[in-house]
């Protein structure tokens, strides 16, 4: 048995999990079936009573999934990867898995516009409430803590304005209170950040950005210790069903495989939009943690390996400015996804952070003339002339 943890990154991102069966393939193999077939009555008790290890039922147990959430967890260095259908069914998994009525929760303001509904419209019912902190503001990540609080959420870099958190220092107050840190990492993936080495207890992604990195599936994993993620939310999965397909969980394995190479030329292009952003009259204020004007930088440099391939900015004269500016573009596609090779660009105030009220956008620095860009990798000459078009 092969210890991938002995391996560098790009090694274990091609090669990690793989199982080959008796046919010899080269590329991991799909299997897209619902069940699979015992030897006789006998092991069929002892797999379901949980007595022997094997395959039972797709909705919990499929190869080429697992081949998928062991890959991701020794890319993290996590213990296990519980694979989800969507970045949100990890969240709601975890969420679901780890608390009980009653307990509370403090996560960053500066989150996912649907992740911020879940935790106050979805979460709520069940009686398990939410306090939002600023980010960056350790005295108020502690002052939130309650006698009832289990769990602290962050994002890091943030969603959109890219605001960095300092995962150690927050890990530090969430453990002298007895809570777990859950960091979403979608924005940088392990190819730039590792949050369980800085101590962080939950890694959570949207397999549907950076991962697969073509927009072509929907998912999402949960890394972290076998006894979290392998038992309370891994219950979550067998019972409640928010399964990865086999199909999704092949094709996010051909996105691990050129994860790294693929982080390193979205932070190249977006290292370069970025300083040339800052430099258009158009522009009042970028968001880039690459840039020393971000307050976050040097923590950045810190924490991270590189600074990513997202880019906010503010255009002046509000919502119909920031709108010219990206109607005005022709390579770019206008769409609420990110970590795609395709540059997307998009509104978050109008789009992605919509369903939460406009004092809660205030709250989280949103404002109307903010614009999203999730940097691809076409030439950045190309990007920067389709910008302009707009931005004059």
């Amino acid at each position: 048995m092969i210890d991938w943890n002995e391996f560098g990154f790009n090694t274990r991102a091609v090669r990690a999990g793989q199982v080959r069966s008796d046919e010899g393939e080269h590329s991991e193999a799909i299997f897209p079936t619902s069940s699979f077939v015992f030897k006789n009555a006998a092991q069929a008790a002892a797999r379901f009573g949980q007595k022997e290890p094997g395959n039972i039922y797709s909705r919990f147990t499929n190869p080429t999934v697992r081949n998928f959430e062991q890959r991701l967890a020794t890319l993290e260095g996590g213990e296990r990867c519980m694979a989800t259908a969507s970045g949100m069914a990890a969240i709601f998994s975890t969420c679901l898995g780890l608390l009980k009525a009653a307990d509370h929760i403090v996560a960053s303001q500066s989150i996912f516009g649907s992740t911020v509904t879940l935790l106050n419209s979805i979460l709520s019912k069940f009686d398990i409430k939410t306090t939002f902190v600023n980010l960056s503001e350790l005295d108020s990540w502690q002052a939130a803590i309650q006698a009832n609080t289990k769990l602290l959420f962050l994002e890091t870099p943030s969603n959109p304005l890219t605001e960095v958190a300092d995962i150690s220092a927050i890990a530090e107050i969430a453990h002298a209170h007895d809570c777990l840190l859950v960091v979403d990492n979608c924005f940088c993936t392990p190819a730039l950040q590792t949050p369980l080495s800085l101590g962080a207890d939950i890694v959570l992604h949207s397999a549907t950005k950076y991962l697969d990195g073509q927009g072509r599936c929907i998912g999402g994993a949960v890394i972290g210790p076998e006894n979290l993620v392998g038992k309370d939310i891994f219950t979550i999965l067998r019972s409640g069903g928010p399964t990865m397909s086999p199909f999704n969980a092949w094709v996010f394995l051909k996105g691990l495989e050129t994860l790294n190479v693929r982080m390193q030329k979205h932070c190249d292009n977006a290292e370069a939009l970025a300083q040339w952003l800052e430099e258009q009259e158009a522009v009042e204020r970028v968001y880039y943690p690459g840039l020393p004007s971000h307050p976050q930088h040097e923590l950045a440099k810190k924490q991270q390996s590189r600074f990513g391939g997202i880019v906010a900015f503010e255009v002046k004269g509000g919502i119909d400015a920031a709108w010219h500016v990206i109607d005005s573009t022709q390579v770019m596609s206008i769409t609420g996804n990110l970590g795609d090779v395709k540059t997307t660009i998009t509104h978050p105030a109008s789009t992605t952070h919509t369903r939460i009220t406009p004092e809660q956008r205030r709250a989280a620095g949103i404002n109307d003339g903010l614009i999203r860009i999730s940097v691809g990798l076409e030439d950045i000459e190309d990007l920067q002339a389709d910008l302009l078009r707009g931005l004059i």
